[in-house]
């Protein structure tokens, strides 16, 4: 009786979550479907379809215009957001390891210190003086990897929560056996850990490989560009020659005044989160384990 009972409730339950998965599903494909819509479709008024409206490639041609350029950003936004994620991981990993070791003397006090830290900010101009003068690592590539290669106090944090819910006889057996403390963290606490690394370093992948603010500000060499914000000078171009071509100034090329924008827009999102949409499927095993860190003590 109490099976039959659930049932209606089951299919509400699964219908809600249905709907929810089409919330978010829905407007990705509405996204990749206006990248292939002409210009004047999008720009008619008529609204989104999921099936492109007036298909054309002209917007990904626009985007690919200058193949060697994209493909350098590509090139340069893998690099730093793989690197850095690693570096990031691994140091805020063996930050947090002996925070979650009862036989660590001052892990209170350095507990709260890193917890103040996520508390303020020293801001952008500081922030800027030390990076491009004392560092001197401006319009360099080491300007995306060395600021961010603690690896962030939230992230230590986290990484503690989770060492600490380790069996202690594993330690234990493991000194017993004459292990060292970073044999043991390498070779017993990561492969244990695997869900909260995968997790944090997803997260923390993400963040880099959306980041445009640092080739904004510290960047001058345009072989440094990311792709992010190759991006966003490619739609602000794409704006100007529009304006440009609408204006009353008469000498533009019909190809400037034809140039899609609208349209354009939407590729460069689908270019933009394409590769993060490729590689997430890999980490939803353990990025659904590792949200629940710390939800449920025994």
């Amino acid at each position: 009786m109490k099976l039959k009972k659930r049932k209606p409730f089951d299919l509400i339950l699964n219908l809600f979550f249905i709907a929810m998965c089409a919330c978010f599903v829905i407007p990705l494909l509405l996204v990749v479907s206006a990248s292939f819509t002409s210009e004047g479709w999008l720009t008619s008024g008529k609204g989104f379809s999921l099936v492109p409206k007036e298909f054309t490639m002209d917007a990904y041609r626009t985007a690919f215009q200058n193949s060697a350029r994209m493909l350098r950003a590509y090139l340069v936004t893998f690099a730093q957001a793989g690197l850095g994620t690693l570096i990031a991981c691994v140091v805020a990993g063996m930050a947090a390891y002996p925070l979650s070791r009862s036989n660590f003397r001052f892990r209170k006090p350095v507990t709260i210190i890193i917890f103040f830290t996520m508390l303020f900010s020293a801001g952008m101009i500081p922030t800027y003086i030390i990076y491009a003068r004392y560092y001197n690592i401006s319009n360099t590539f080491w300007v995306y990897i060395l600021p961010g290669m603690a690896g962030g106090a939230w992230n230590t944090m986290v990484f503690r929560t989770f060492f600490k819910g380790l069996p202690e006889s594993l330690f234990e057996s493991a000194h017993l056996d004459g292990a060292r403390e970073l044999t043991i963290f390498f070779r017993i606490v990561v492969p244990l850990s695997t869900p909260v690394f995968a997790s944090l370093g997803f997260m923390t992948l993400v963040g880099k490989w959306n980041d445009y603010t640092t080739s904004m500000i510290y960047i001058r060499d345009e072989n440094l560009y990311t792709l992010q914000y190759l991006l966003q000078r490619l739609m602000e171009e794409a704006a100007f020659l529009k304006n440009l071509s609408q204006s009353a100034m008469g000498n533009i090329t019909m190809s400037a005044a034809e140039m899609p924008n609208e349209s354009l827009k939407f590729a460069l999102c689908v270019v933009a989160a394409g590769p993060m949409l490729a590689v997430f499927p890999f980490f939803q095993k353990y990025f659904s384990q590792g949200l629940t860190i710390g939800a449920v003590k025994g």
